[in-house]
């Protein structure tokens, strides 16, 4: 179990320190800028599932199409919500609507694998929601950024919820490979529609080591923390790191001399470890995840040794 939480908090921590970066390639087109941070990072686990012996797996066109689908709305649909609500509205509305995420993973992820939803879970989601939204503050917003916020939130449910069937049969490593594999062709897409023949371009030195960041730290490392600590606690139980994001921000802000944490930010930061604290008090994790899955997979299941 402490593996596996320490991996869904270093996740999402590392995801919340994409913030220090995104000045840094702010001028550089947005989806371009996408597809070539998941290409690097499909590059690179794909090069360590090879020499980890991680061959192909055989998948059905039912399975090939929820990875495709998962990758469609958790990798680029999210970016273009989270970018068209921040246009709309600015980063304060999004930030506050995914700021819920805890909350709702833990009322829909036990009903998305046949159980009931922990009474304690949900209590401390709303913990986390409240530091979540304390440390990221209030901002104006409205009616077309709130709507593409709720696209984020629902395109960030799919990124762990389409996951869970899955991860037994491909492993955390592909996973996060395949799905960042197949978001380069769809980002492109949706650049060269928005952008033209601007989608891509040489980037500076500086936009250069921003993109190789999120492709290294915020997606590679991310994303296979994240993949292999979900089936393990439960998308209920693993929603409530999602408040962690907010707390990378404010950590590497201050690190790198951005901005000093208010009070506000620091009392949020103790109710987003509140209340995971509390949801993690909870009984053991519930089992209906793997069986959820094994009754789709067992056939196929590969072994993966320690990367599962």
């Amino acid at each position: 179990m402490n593996t596996h939480v320490t991996g869904a908090a270093g996740a999402m921590f590392l995801v919340g320190t994409l913030a220090a970066v995104s000045g840094v390639i702010a001028d550089y087109p947005v989806y371009g800028g996408q597809a070539l941070r998941y290409a690097l990072a499909a590059v690179i686990l794909l090069a360590v599932a090879r020499g980890r012996g991680l061959g192909l797996v055989r998948l059905r066109p039912r399975q090939w199409a929820l990875l495709a689908a998962l990758s469609l709305t958790g990798l680029v649909l999210f970016n273009v919500c989270v970018v068209e609500a921040t246009r709309a509205a600015g980063p304060a509305l999004p930030g506050i609507v995914l700021g819920t995420v805890p909350l709702a993973l833990a009322l829909v992820g036990p009903i998305f694998t046949g159980a009931r939803p922990s009474p304690r879970v949900v209590a401390a989601g709303l913990v986390v929601v409240a530091g979540a939204s304390l440390a990221t503050g209030a901002g104006s917003g409205n009616l077309t950024g709130l709507l593409w916020s709720l696209g984020a939130l629902v395109c960030e449910l799919c990124f762990s919820l389409l996951a869970l069937p899955l991860l037994p049969l491909i492993g955390p490593l592909r996973l996060s490979a395949w799905t960042s594999a197949l978001a380069v062709p769809f980002l492109l897409v949706v650049g060269v529609a928005l952008d033209g023949r601007h989608v891509l371009r040489v980037p500076t030195g500086a936009e250069a080591a921003g993109l190789a960041y999120l492709a290294l730290v915020v997606t590679t490392v991310a994303f296979f923390l994240w993949y292999r600590s979900l089936p393990r606690l439960g998308a209920d139980r693993a929603g409530l790191f999602a408040g962690m994001i907010p707390v990378g921000a404010l950590a590497t802000a201050a690190l790198l001399g951005i901005a000093a944490p208010s009070a506000a930010d620091l009392a949020g930061a103790a109710l987003v470890i509140s209340g995971i604290a509390l949801g993690l008090r909870s009984p053991s994790p519930r089992r209906p995840v793997r069986s959820f899955a094994a009754r789709r997979a067992a056939p196929l299941a590969p072994r993966e040794g320690t990367t599962s």
